[in-house]
């Protein structure tokens, strides 16, 4: 009857272990090497995304409409600002900035 007991005791303690350390780990609300490198590519794509398809409507622009104003150049820059306010975006929001 003791052994019996004192085995309950003992499946009892590890499991309160085990589920601290849960705890504890979801508390400290580490994030793990895939998590940066799944932000690095999530950032990368926010901002090349728009920067290439801004400078291919730039370019298309200019061959079939040329101007005095670098259309390529133009929209170039605004797809880099959009690409990088799209990253800032999702990195505020993926880090539980928002």
């Amino acid at each position: 009857m003791l052994k019996t007991e004192n085995h309950k005791t003992e499946i009892a303690d590890k499991v309160r272990r085990k589920s601290e350390r849960r705890l504890r780990a979801k508390s400290e609300n580490k994030k793990g090497l895939m998590f940066g490198l799944g932000m690095f590519g999530l950032v990368g794509w926010s901002v090349s995304v728009p920067a290439i398809l801004g400078l291919m409507l730039g370019i298309w622009i200019d061959t079939a409409y040329p101007s005095a104003y670098s259309w390529t150049l133009m929209l170039l820059t605004a797809g880099i600002i959009t690409g990088c306010l799209n990253a800032w975006y999702w990195v505020l929001k993926e880090s539980g900035g928002r």
